[in-house]
């Protein structure tokens, strides 16, 4: 099931079949990605974790002549450096241990349709310079092999940091950056398109009841109310799974304010909401000073610095909290590891938090 739900029929708007949301910033989506789907241009989907990026990237690929072809997804950020190569390119027989016969890659799987590469931010340098060339020139080798092979395949990148800041802070690559940023499609957080949370949470609503043969049908307003003033760090699919659980403990037929956390109806703060490392008056005026002393094109990585520095303060504590044991705070920041395990590389906090 798609996390954005399915458009109810009925609906107005530009909107794209199997996506909720007429909010203004939805319709921009739809507008784009319409616009760009009949193209062979390179996209790339930016966005919060939890936004629904695969399921705009799903939307590119079948409106666009490509549809008949398969779509392949790649987690970028679930696998580590040497595995990611492997899955993406293929590799032959004795290439590694373990590898014992000749296996075919994403690349490849892909020709004549379209492969979604989601955490592109996660990949190593290295492995960035064999994406730009598959770009440029359409060919690649598998691991191991040393004969060259070519693919048609469009590709398109996601990704939930800022690309740009990541290519001043040496990260990634700027001439794939330039390669991938052909069209890019802005999916906005859910925070910012409140207007479209009944329809979502009616969609959820009639989904898990169906799934687990409930009948929670109506909703009590003050719930309502309280999930549209909700900030929604974790956006579609926290939504989503919060419904879910209030269906599934639901008594009668109404999801009332007591099914839902207390981080949403606000009787309980979020365990992140305290930075300890460094406090907030402190952070506050470290930002504004460096956003008074920058100008031009730098402002615009304003928002870059700020999300670094509390990114690095949260994932410091939660590590102290996880005792330095890296699965359980990747479990905890509800990343993947090997993305965590880059978190703390790009930070510096291999020494002191790990």
């Amino acid at each position: 099931m798609s996390i954005l739900g399915i458009q109810p029929p009925g609906s107005h708007g530009p909107s794209l079949p199997g996506i909720i949301g007429n909010s203004p910033a939805m319709q921009n989506v739809y507008r784009i990605t319409r616009r760009v789907a009949g193209t062979n241009a390179s996209v790339l989907i930016l966005g919060e974790t939890g936004v629904g990026k695969e399921l705009i990237a799903a939307a590119v690929h079948r409106l666009s002549h490509r549809s008949g072809g398969p779509l392949v997804r790649v987690n970028c950020g679930a696998l580590s450096e040497s595995l990611l190569e492997s899955e993406l390119f293929g590799h032959v027989r004795g290439a590694f241990t373990g590898a014992i016969s000749d296996r075919a890659g994403r690349f490849q799987a892909a020709n004549g349709g379209t492969i979604f590469l989601d955490e592109i931010n996660s990949t190593t340098l290295t492995l960035q310079v064999k994406l730009l060339r598959v770009l440029q020139e359409k060919e690649f080798e598998r691991v191991g092999d040393t004969s060259t092979r070519q693919t048609d395949s469009r590709v398109i990148a996601a990704s939930n940091r800022d690309l740009m800041n990541e290519v001043r802070e040496e990260r990634f690559r700027e001439d794939l950056y330039w390669r991938l940023n052909v069209v890019p499609i802005e999916i906005p957080p859910l925070r910012s398109r409140r207007d479209d949370i009944p329809a979502l949470v009616t969609f959820f609503l009639e989904h898990y009841n169906e799934v687990n043969d409930r009948y929670v049908v109506h909703i009590e307003p003050s719930a309502l109310q309280s999930l549209q003033d909700y900030h929604w760090p974790g956006n579609v699919r926290e939504l989503q799974n919060y419904i879910e659980r209030a269906v599934v403990m639901a008594d009668g037929d109404e999801l009332t304010t007591d099914l839902l956390p207390g981080v949403v109806t606000g009787s309980e703060r979020p365990e992140t909401a305290s930075l300890p490392a460094m406090d907030i008056d402190t952070l506050t005026h470290e930002v504004v000073m460096r956003g008074l002393s920058i100008a031009g094109d730098d402002a615009i990585n304003l928002h870059g610095i700020v999300v670094d520095k509390i990114e690095r303060e949260l994932i410091a504590q939660v590590l102290i909290k996880c005792g330095g044991v890296q699965t359980k705070a990747a479990t905890k920041l509800g990343i993947n590891r090997n993305t965590l395990h880059k978190k703390i590389k790009d930070y510096g906090l291999d020494s002191d938090e790990t």
